[in-house]
């Protein structure tokens, strides 16, 4: 990826071919279409001939930024030209017409349930964009198991479905010594229940084996849920929206669409994408071959990455995957608008429910109060509960 910086300052020539090459690209982006210099003339270049245009072209395809596919035919602008294209509108406000209708998710959250706002907003983002949206975001805290659900997935297996007050839906497969009848599992749900809310009365039918095993599946997974939840390697990762590229025009190749799969889907890929906007506090791009260190081949499409933030420091960032033909200046004044308004609903949220968060291998959580601090003033958490001794 080309690093952002200042256009350097271009001779009269430079700019007036700079021009044609903005004129052209813009063009391309609304038909698709190649483009011939007869058309470029009279969609805003009237006081060029054709002929002058055509040599334009000519000097721009020998710098890589234009190519033909026939001789008799129009120009399409490169990879190298998109970036470019991008640069020269990185100062963009521009919004698509129904921004503010699709994107209203992202300010009208008013809820401590925050794990669940960023999945919500990645939504809303990819209906705002048309595109496929990618975020990483902080780890929260004050997030509690609100309820454990099981699923038999074998004679001596289940999955315990852990869904907390934030929304969040955590998954842990656990042994048994024996299969579970179904009345057996929802008993022993019961008993989840009246564990996790400090329920007076016991839950009624509960055999004895049964208390036995309940106590030993909450245990562990009390065990698994704050040592996943205080220690872990990665930002949490939330994906949406790819189907949303079959409907491009560009994005119909069988070949790309794998690719673009491919690289979608590649965890470690999307988070260090992610996290190369994060780290440098900025907006970011990738267009077509700059996504190769990421991706075996070219998936011929194109990234963008915002990062969004708490209390104007950042926690993560926002991304996005379309074809490489795009409405840039647009899409650029859209993600500016999202970051904006995920990082005030985040900012409020965090200061109205006074909830922490932590970032991989962090270490302490950072809680925003009037100033940033470390929240040390934590009771410690009982990992195991040993109040059911069996005989």
């Amino acid at each position: 990826m080309k690093k952002i910086g200042r256009e350097p300052k271009l001779s009269l020539k430079e700019k007036r071919q700079r021009s044609i090459l903005m004129g052209l690209i813009e063009h391309y982006i609304k038909t698709g279409k190649p483009v011939g210099s007869n058309t470029l003339k009279e969609t805003g270049f009237k006081s060029l001939s054709s002929a002058t245009i055509r040599n334009y072209f000519t000097d721009l395809e020998s710098e890589g930024l234009l190519h033909q596919q026939h001789t008799s035919g129009g120009r399409f602008p490169t990879e190298k030209a998109f970036r470019i294209y991008i640069e020269h509108h990185l100062d963009s406000s521009e919004l698509p017409e129904d921004f503010k209708e699709k994107s209203a998710p992202l300010t009208s959250f008013a809820s401590k349930e925050i794990a669940s706002y960023l999945p919500q907003a990645a939504a809303a983002v990819s209906d705002a964009t048309g595109l496929a949206a990618f975020f990483s975001s902080p780890r929260f805290d004050h997030d509690f198991l609100n309820e454990i659900k099981l699923i038999p997935v074998g004679p001596e297996r289940v999955a315990a479905l852990m869904i907390t007050d934030f929304g969040v839906v955590k998954m842990e497969l656990i042994a048994l010594e024996k299969k579970l009848s179904s009345f057996s599992i929802k008993r022993i749900e019961e008993y989840f229940h009246f564990r996790l809310h400090s329920m007076d009365q016991k839950p009624e039918n509960l055999s004895e084996e049964e208390e036995e095993v309940a106590h030993r599946i909450y245990n562990e997974l009390m065990v698994r849920f704050v040592i996943g939840h205080s220690a872990f390697q990665a930002e949490d990762l939330i994906r949406t929206g790819f189907a949303k590229l079959l409907s491009h025009q560009d994005f119909k190749d069988p070949e790309q669409v794998a690719a673009s799969l491919s690289l979608f889907e590649n965890s470690h890929a999307m988070r260090l994408i992610l996290r190369d906007s994060f780290k440098r506090d900025a907006l970011r791009f990738w267009i077509g071959e700059d996504l190769l260190p990421f991706s075996a081949v070219n998936p011929q499409c194109s990234v963008i990455t915002i990062p969004y933030h708490i209390n104007l420091q950042p926690v993560g960032a926002i991304g996005v995957m379309g074809p490489v033909r795009l409405p840039y200046k647009k899409l650029l004044g859209a993600l500016k608008a999202a970051s904006a308004m995920i990082s005030k609903t985040l900012t409020d949220a965090i200061y109205k429910y006074k909830i922490t968060y932590r970032q991989p291998d962090a270490g302490l959580p950072v809680l925003f109060n009037d100033k940033i601090e470390l929240n040390m003033s934590k009771a410690p958490i009982l990992l195991e509960d040993k109040t059911f001794q069996t005989p």
